[in-house]
């Protein structure tokens, strides 16, 4: 893992992606962009950037890989039954599939979850293949981004640390709502906070 320059503030170095790197976008489906169920307000400016990153993660071959939310219809997240979430991301529905301005690659690598009715799973490795893929792809640092909820980051970060994975936030691609606190809370397990400026990616 190469590191960038450090600067005269003192602050630790970014680390730079390399081939044991991947990019992980967090659910990034129509449901949390504007006019979806959960969608953040200020989702659809992200989409510029997050594309940039995914060019620049294409053109060098490393690892891209996709969570996604794919509930059956009666998902105990629901506030039909019971949950704190309207109904959203619903198997083969609209709201479930990737932005369409989303400029995805070949063979990226998409993992579902919260598929059993009976279980929510806001981190993307709770109950998926993600954590398998990563270490099948020999991936020591994920570079992290997506327009969800807090709680679908944080966890997927917490997750992702416990299994002794380094974690790069990528906040110009990063919905709003992670907050402060959270960023705090999940910053004193070594996360690192990066744009598209720290890792020299022109705009898409």
């Amino acid at each position: 893992m190469k590191l960038s320059k450090d600067d005269s503030s003192g602050q630790t170095p970014i680390p730079q992606p390399d081939r044991q790197s991947a990019l992980l976008l967090v659910d990034p489906q129509n449901d949390f962009f504007p006019g979806g169920a959960l969608g953040i307000p200020e989702g659809n400016n992200l989409i510029s950037t997050i594309n940039s990153y995914i060019q620049h993660f294409s053109r060098n071959g490393w690892p891209i890989l996709a969570t996604r939310d794919w509930h059956p219809p009666n998902h105990c997240s629901f506030t039909e039954q019971g949950g704190p979430y309207p109904t959203h991301c619903v198997q083969g529905s609209r709201g479930a599939q990737f932005h369409s301005d989303l400029v995805m690659p070949p063979g990226m690598m998409v993992i579902s979850k919260g598929t059993d009715v009976k279980k929510d799973a806001r981190s993307g490795f709770e109950g998926s293949s993600l954590a398998d893929r990563l270490e099948d792809l020999e991936v020591k640092t994920i570079f992290l981004l997506g327009p969800a909820t807090q709680d679908c980051l944080t966890q997927t970060v917490q997750a992702a640390c416990k299994l002794g994975l380094q974690v790069i936030i990528l906040k110009d691609a990063t919905g709003k709502g992670l907050t402060v606190d959270h960023i705090k809370e999940i910053s004193q397990a070594g996360i690192f906070q990066a744009s598209t400026s720290d890792l020299a990616i022109s705009p898409a």
